[in-house]
């Protein structure tokens, strides 16, 4: 993919490259579809979904202006699937109060081939987040993972989210869990040295 199709690009000592950019869904579709309907990604919703499925869910997305997907490129293999959305544009908004400033985002890890990276993820997400954080208006990451997803639930803990509580999606029991900016700048902020570039 083209250099300046990056919306973002941040160097991680020790780690690579990693750049932030827009899925195009027809050029995308062959690596998302081989990557939600693993059973790694049955958490993501799509396991039964063909190409074709996916492939018109990702052009909806990409027509909206409230939501938005992107891939993660670490020294320029995707290695992530990450989705934002404004909650009171999603189905979520309906089940939570939403806060001005909220702001959502979802997550998937791509395939890791041999053996796993201590701190892989955690990186990405702090690359991410610094992406996200860019736009000062933006007061408060929401996430509301799978409640059963005890992994990822846990990891966003870790990063530093804050467990709300458990709300009945149409599709899913979900864990809500916040991140606030000033949570943020005391937190994610230090642990990802590098440099960044729009």
């Amino acid at each position: 993919m083209p250099e300046t199709t990056a919306v973002h690009e941040q160097t991680v000592d020790g780690f690579g490259t990693v750049r932030v950019v827009p899925v195009d869904p027809a050029a995308d579709i062959d690596l998302i579809h081989s990557w939600v309907v693993e059973d790694r990604a049955r958490f993501w919703g799509m396991r039964e979904a063909g190409r074709e499925r996916v492939l018109e869910i990702y052009e909806y997305l990409d027509s909206l202006t409230t939501h938005h997907a992107y891939l993660l490129h670490r020294d320029g293999v995707p290695v992530a699937l990450f989705q934002t959305y404004e909650p009171e544009a999603d189905p979520v908004g309906e089940y939570y109060e939403v806060r001005p400033g909220d702001f959502g985002i979802h997550l998937m890890i791509g395939p890791v081939s041999g053996t796993a990276e201590r701190g892989f993820t955690a990186t990405l997400i702090a690359v991410f987040l610094a992406y996200v954080m860019k736009e000062p208006g933006r007061l408060r990451i929401v996430v509301e993972p799978d409640a059963r997803n005890a992994k990822a639930v846990a990891r966003l803990v870790r990063v530093g989210f804050r467990l709300g509580e458990q709300v009945d999606l149409p599709e899913k029991r979900a864990q809500l869990a916040f991140l606030t900016r000033e949570e943020y700048e005391r937190g994610v902020l230090g642990r990802v040295s590098g440099g960044a570039a729009a």
